[in-house]
């Protein structure tokens, strides 16, 4: 009788599947901004307008008063309006357009694509202010050529406080997103709620001292100046806490729970 030993079946060794980096997700999102025609319009609407306003100033401003300065805070407004918007389309359209079926079965952590969608929000917010010292340069540029002063008078703190205005628009629009995952929704809610609260503040007088940490069109107004204090620091703070914070933290867990259909 003859006993066989069976040899031991060779150990398969796979190679460890390594996920994309938040670098290279954070890239994919940004050409996710372009890839979409909305996306595309509205980031030419938002250089458009910019530049639109800086042509008006060169009309209507006093030659004195044409300053890079001058032609650099005024530009920052429009921007800051349609970055929102710009945020809440990349979080929402991955909904509406049901991308999310592709996009969370290419990355299953959810949190890995939310994070890199803000990383790329913060990045378009950061080019929107190069934006911004683009065409006031070029405005500062044609005045002095048509014979306006044309000075490049500018006061460099005012940079970091642009850039601290644009990317809390922007965070602020994906945070609505992110809470509603729906486009028209988001939006109404987004532009209305904010008004909505200024109008009531100013009716009611016992709203108005709340609004003055609450209101984000009062706490952010500072940034468009060279100089905050800390108690218009802190007053930012709180009002970002309940407009950014807390819809950006409700949103991820909805987003982390929601079932992709």
């Amino acid at each position: 009788m003859t006993t066989t030993i069976a040899a031991p079946a060779a150990t398969v060794h796979r190679p460890a599947m390594v996920g994309p980096s938040l670098a290279r997700l954070t890239g994919v999102e940004l050409r996710k901004l372009t890839d979409t025609r909305a996306g595309r319009w509205l980031l030419a609407a938002i250089g458009l307008i910019a530049a639109a306003i800086v042509t008006v100033q060169v009309f209507v401003l006093d030659d004195a008063e044409q300053t890079f300065r001058a032609f650099f805070t005024p530009s920052l407004f429009p921007v800051g309006l349609l970055l929102p918007v710009l945020g809440i389309l990349s979080i929402t359209s991955e909904w509406s357009q049901r991308t999310a079926l592709t996009t969370f079965a290419l990355v299953p952590r959810r949190d890995r694509v939310v994070v890199a969608k803000l990383a790329a929000l913060l990045l378009a917010a950061l080019a929107s202010v190069l934006v911004s010292l683009a065409v006031a340069a070029v405005g500062t540029l044609v005045a002095k050529a048509t014979g306006g002063a044309g000075t490049w008078a500018f006061d460099w703190q005012l940079l970091p406080h642009a850039a601290v205005f644009q990317v809390a628009n922007a965070l602020m629009g994906a945070a609505f997103g992110l809470l509603l995952l729906n486009t028209p929704l988001a939006i109404v809610s987004y532009l209305l709620l904010p008004t909505v609260w200024s109008i009531l503040a100013a009716m009611v007088t016992a709203l108005r001292k709340p609004a003055e940490w609450l209101d984000t069109a009062v706490t952010m107004e500072p940034l468009l100046s060279a100089e905050v204090t800390a108690g218009q620091w802190g007053r930012l703070a709180v009002s970002l806490l309940v407009w950014l914070a807390l819809p950006l933290a409700a949103g991820l867990v909805r987003v982390l729970r929601r079932e992709v259909s």
